[in-house]
């Protein structure tokens, strides 16, 4: 089953917003033209703390460790999305090896 997109939010809810850090006007004249040329942004996760929100509205949050900071509600109820990429083939085989490099020379307990 399909979730239904959310457009509205309570108090307490688990909401991202969106703020811009810096504009590309501020951003360092060091950086490349292509980094340069775009705003430097956040996407942040915490608790509502409005009673009530629509994507969009202007918004104040409490992080997980207790910032509170403001941005435009972008998302209610995100989604974590990131993972550790795909299994290294050279990795694979790593764990087995050292668990039996730690191994030798030691009895196992349950070889006593």
């Amino acid at each position: 089953m399909s979730e239904e997109h959310v457009k509205s939010a309570l108090r307490g809810d688990l909401v991202q917003i969106h703020k811009v850090i810096l504009t590309p006007e501020q951003r360092s004249p060091d950086i490349p033209a292509c980094t340069k040329g775009v705003p430097y942004e956040a996407w942040i996760k915490g608790f509502l703390l409005e009673d009530e929100a629509r994507i969009g509205d202007a918004v104040r949050i409490e992080t997980f460790i207790g910032r509170e900071l403001s941005g435009t509600l972008a998302e209610v109820n995100p989604m974590y999305t990131h993972n550790f990429g795909k299994p290294q083939p050279t990795l694979l085989s790593v764990g087995m090896e050292a668990k039996k490099q730690m191994g030798r020379g030691r009895r196992s307990s349950h070889e006593e």
